[in-house]
């Protein structure tokens, strides 16, 4: 039984950083997809990158994760 248990973690763990590598790429596909489009006049005066780095994605990730959990403890700090 216990050992059953462990068996599951490897998976648990692949399955984590499987989510987080498609998140990352939704967000890198998002960008190139959106932004030229949004500004065009920026990116080609090079004031807004047409494309961003996987390093770029998880920074942009980690941002927008700690904004929407600002957003849920301000939330749910207003109903009290």
């Amino acid at each position: 039984m216990k050992k059953s248990k462990l068996a599951i973690i490897p998976g648990i763990i692949a399955l984590i950083f499987s989510v987080v590598a498609l998140m990352f790429f939704v967000i890198k596909l998002l960008w190139a997809w959106t932004i030229p489009d949004l500004f065009p006049g920026a990116v080609e005066q090079g004031l807004v990158a047409a494309e961003i780095s996987w390093l770029t994605s998880f920074k942009l990730a980690l941002f927008l994760g700690i904004l929407t959990q600002g957003a849920k403890i301000n939330s749910s700090s207003s109903k009290n």
